[in-house]
């Protein structure tokens, strides 16, 4: 049988009109930087995969860098930030339900001396505007705070959090990785820095992207031949690069039709599985990206279902891939104080333009039948106990 890969928010498929992007351009193996002609030409394909996405984010094309993919571009803008503003203050305000990029990069700075205030989201995972102002010192240098969340999809007010940054004269930073579909226009967001990830939109993997408002001070995370307007040095990947551009064109110029037919299979996904007994969808139902159902299984374990999927050659995960390995209750579930009978049986679903009806529904009729067996199983250990 065909996999059913349901997995999207980790890693995604390459589009196939990327693939033939790539093709066109796998001779050119240039070095950007070089001063002969050959250089030239890489150059030009470099300074027009950023003109392009600078036209996306409403942006002008210096105000573009590019890196390995969105765990750097995160820690060039919280780190970057930190060490360049710390003569200003030391005090950052984020979420607790951020990428561990944003939670471990500030771990790490409050080893440095800085201090981290991480705000509580609601029971769908939003955060408290007004928490947030109050939460905003003399010392605060940068807000960072996800556009929709990896794990349970939930979409921020970004534009308004935004506003209060500005208004406070505070550096504003967003992780969008997930959010390729949404509004990615930076003056319509209020951002002063945004993070971007290309293997998450359909593009390939080495390859993300940190929009810097010009103005903006940061203090880079590594140094060399300083390209990308010296905040970024090392040799530009440019194949990986040439593959994020066209992938992001794609998204952004189909996402209407992408998101309509996202929102169907995710809908049918959601309805089905709600009505198996004993089940919680996590996160908002109105905020929330077409391509995520959050769900839990009461007195289930999340590792046990995946193994069970797994067999039957449906993929899934319990939460970020960041943490795929330690299957204990993840933060962001924790966050929403979800009781442990139900926490411990979550499962993430994660759709892609690539997935059909069809799917959706052995999804759901296998799903129902692994629960069924399970508890039967769970129900006979329990009478022999007896």
């Amino acid at each position: 049988m065909k996999p059913i890969y349901l997995d999207n928010a980790a890693s995604t498929k390459i589009d196939q009109l990327v693939k033939e992007e790539l093709q066109k351009y796998e001779e050119i193996y240039y070095n950007p930087s070089s001063f002969h002609d050959l250089g030239s030409e890489a150059k030009n394909i470099l300074d027009d995969c950023r003109r392009k996405v600078s036209q996306i984010l409403n942006c002008t094309s210096s105000e573009i860098i590019f890196t390995s993919g969105g765990t750097e571009s995160i820690n060039l803008a919280v780190k970057g930030t930190a060490f360049a503003n710390k003569l200003k203050g030391n005090h950052i305000i984020t979420t607790k339900i951020e990428h561990h990029a944003v939670l471990n990069t500030c771990k790490y700075l409050e080893k440095q001396g800085f201090k981290i205030t991480y705000l509580d989201v609601d029971k769908e995972g939003l955060i408290n505007l007004e928490k947030l102002e109050k939460a905003i010192t003399k010392e605060t240098i940068l807000i960072s705070v996800i556009y929709a969340n990896n794990e349970i999809g939930t979409i921020q007010n970004i534009s308004e959090i935004g506003k209060i940054a500005n208004k406070n004269n505070i550096i504003f930073h967003t992780d969008a990785c997930q959010a390729y579909l949404l509004d990615l226009d930076v003056n319509k967001l209020n951002c002063s820095l945004l993070t971007l990830n290309s293997n998450k939109m359909h593009g390939p993997k080495g390859a993300g992207l940190l929009y810097v408002k010009k103005g903006i001070k940061l203090e880079p995370l590594i140094h060399g031949g300083e390209q990308e307007f010296g905040l970024r040095s090392g040799t530009e990947n440019l194949l990986s690069i040439i593959g994020f551009a066209k992938a992001l064109e794609i998204s952004q110029e189909n996402k209407t039709e992408i998101i309509k037919n996202l929102s169907k299979l995710q809908n049918k996904l959601i309805e089905g599985l709600l009505k198996i007994p004993d089940t919680k969808l996590n996160g908002s139902l109105i905020s929330r990206l077409p391509n995520n159902v959050n769900i839990s299984f009461k007195n289930l374990e999340s590792e046990t279902l995946i193994l069970h999927l797994n067999d039957n050659n449906i993929f899934v995960s319990s939460g970020s891939a960041c943490a795929s390995s330690k299957l204990n209750v993840s933060h962001v579930i924790k966050a929403l104080n979800i009781h442990e009978n139900y926490a411990r049986g979550t499962l993430r679903f994660t759709l892609s333009k690539f997935n059909t009806e069809e799917e959706i529904d052995f999804v759901i009729k296998k799903l129902a039948e692994i629960i069924s067996s399970l508890k039967k199983i769970k129900m006979g250990v329990l009478l022999e106990r007896v």
